[in-house]
This record gives C-alpha cells, sequence and structure tokens, in this order.
C-alpha cells in the first residue's frame, strides 16, 4: 500500500514538473498578449535586407520577430514568415531579428535556406529582446505607427495570425 501511494505522488509530481518544463520551453505558444508600451529601440546590427530602426517604422504597423537558427518553431514558421511579408504590399513592415546566436554564418544561413526579403536585425546579447520581454522563441511584436507594443505573439504564427494582429492596428 505505501509503494501505490509513493508511485501516484511520483507520477503527479512528474506530470506538475513535466508542465513547468513546457512552459518554460514553449511558454504560452500561439498565446497573444495585448499590451500598450513604447518600444524603445531595435537592434542597431543589420543581418540582411534594409537598416530599419524605431523612428524608421514610425507611421506605419510593423511586426517585429525574434528567432534563432537553432530553435525549431522558429524553422516551422520561417515559410509563413517569407509569405506574409511578401503580401504587405506597403500595409505594414515585418522585421527579422536574430536573438541570441552566436554564429552570424548560421543566422545568415537562416535566411538564405528560408529565402527571406524582409530586413533582419541582430541581437546578439539579447538585450533588446530582454526589454520587450521576450521569454521564448519565437515572439513576435506587433508595433504600431506611434511605436507602441500593442501586441505580444508567442509561438509559431500562420500567415492568417499575423495579418489578423495587423489588422487589429489598422494594417
Amino acid at each position: 500500500m505505501g509503494d501505490s501511494r509513493v508511485s501516484a505522488r511520483t507520477w503527479v509530481l512528474l506530470g506538475v514538473a513535466l508542465v513547468v518544463v513546457m512552459l518554460a520551453v514553449f511558454g504560452l505558444a500561439g498565446k497573444s498578449t495585448p499590451t500598450s508600451r513604447v518600444a524603445r529601440a531595435l537592434p542597431s546590427e543589420r543581418l540582411a535586407g534594409a537598416d530599419v530602426t524605431l523612428a524608421s517604422l514610425r507611421g506605419h504597423p510593423a511586426l517585429v520577430t525574434f528567432w534563432a537558427s537553432w530553435c525549431e518553431p522558429c524553422k516551422e514558421e520561417a515559410p509563413a514568415l517569407e509569405r506574409f511579408s511578401r503580401g504587405l504590399h506597403g500595409n505594414g513592415v515585418l522585421v527579422g531579428v536574430n536573438w541570441g546566436d552566436t554564429s552570424v554564418s548560421a543566422a545568415r544561413a537562416f535566411i538564405k535556406r528560408y529565402g527571406w526579403s524582409f530586413p533582419n536585425l541582430r541581437d546578439p546579447e539579447q538585450t533588446v529582446g530582454h526589454e520587450l520581454g521576450v521569454r521564448v522563441l519565437p515572439t513576435t511584436f506587433l508595433i504600431d505607427g506611434e511605436g507602441r507594443v500593442r501586441e505580444t505573439l508567442r509561438g509559431p504564427q500562420s500567415e492568417q495570425s499575423l495579418q489578423r494582429a495587423l489588422a487589429s492596428v489598422g494594417g
């Protein structure tokens, strides 16, 4: 009888531990968190595409997505990001931010592999990502034309979820 209690308790503890690990690794995947705070800066190091700053985005809604070359969910999301960016037609801007990759060549190879045509910056020390509240990858921030973070999308997104987010700020 004592063994069955220990066994049941062990299973409960393992289940709780699994949930904690999944939340730590994947966060609230796919969940959207409404916010309204001013974004302070984007990383200054350019990986690919045009130079982008928050000042250059003023007046246009933007989606800023944080990713890494080693991130499996980022690989899952990558084709949808490119399709979404090609369909923007001036209604908004998509900016990628490589977050914490130690290898610039791995980050550039990722961009090339998925044929990304949108601007990509690099946050090697994870400074900007931490300031914005990145906890899991990928994470996408919806920034309105006035530079306010309006929504946080955690986990891989589809074209449709990105379009809905952009539409919510008039993009």
